[in-house]
């Protein structure tokens, strides 16, 4: 199957609901494991956002001792539910990155209050993934895994509220990019940008799996899964967590 394997902690979660950094109500999915979490984790879903997929990702990360919140990128968007991915798509360049990043940190205050963790960091994918890098930025997270996580706004998502994670890379904390050498979405001439950002930085890494496509971890149901490299990268991400 390729999913991220089920981890020795018992667990729970639960649909909940955050107050965004404007007041918005942002959907979201809380996941702990039983008893004290080791740290914080605050997930960013790909572009189709909070869905069964993501409950499910949710519980297997709290099973490796990590306290989890998914964040709904499209929480400001009312019809989000009827969008199919043209229609997400479209709506990318209505994006404010002030508004999600501002909504992940909020998500991990909700953690060190709710879990009593004293470390959150922060973890997406694709869309998400560029999203997670950007909030590397941000001061507020310890840590930051973007599996492939867009380096700069693709043409057509490009918003006036919008900057490049290229753009703030050298003020990271400690973050692992992981990337497909294959993804049109990120490619070589920006990977190596990012290596050039971060060069001397031994607390940064790039992750390349050469023959890797887009989306090629997450969602084993995709065609560009790969199980052996997924489970190599989520081996990698666990460990940088410092999760079981």
């Amino acid at each position: 199957m390729g999913a991220l394997a089920e981890g020795p902690w018992e667990n729970e979660c639960e649909r909940v609901t955050l107050k965004g950094s404007d007041g918005t109500a942002v959907e979201g999915i809380h996941a702990r494991p039983t008893g004290m979490p080791r740290a914080g984790l605050v997930l960013v879903p790909d572009l189709m956002g909070v869905r069964p997929l993501f409950d499910d990702l949710c519980r297997r990360i709290a099973s490796h001792g990590l306290a989890v919140w998914a964040v709904e990128p499209f929480a400001r968007c009312p019809d989000r539910a009827g969008l199919d991915v043209e229609g997400r798509m479209a709506r990318v360049r209505d994006l404010v990155d002030e508004h999600q990043l501002g909504d992940l940190e909020r998500a991990a205050d909700r953690l060190v209050v709710e879990d009593d963790v004293a470390e959150v960091s922060v973890m997406g994918f694709c869309m998400g993934g560029m999203y997670a890098l950007k909030a590397a930025a941000t001061g507020r997270f310890d840590r930051s895994v973007g599996f492939y996580g867009m380096l700069r706004v693709p043409e057509q998502w490009q918003g006036p509220g919008q900057r490049d994670a290229l753009d703030t890379a050298a003020d990271a904390c400690p973050t692992l990019a992981v990337l497909g050498g294959r993804d049109p979405w990120v490619p070589p001439e920006h990977v190596e940008q990012l290596r050039a950002v971060w060069a001397g930085r031994s607390d940064c890494e790039v992750v390349v799996y050469e023959e890797a496509e887009h989306g090629f971890v997450h969602d084993p149901d995709r065609p560009a899964h790969r199980a052996d490299d997924a489970a190599d990268a989520w081996r990698r991400a666990l460990a940088f967590l410092g999760g079981s």
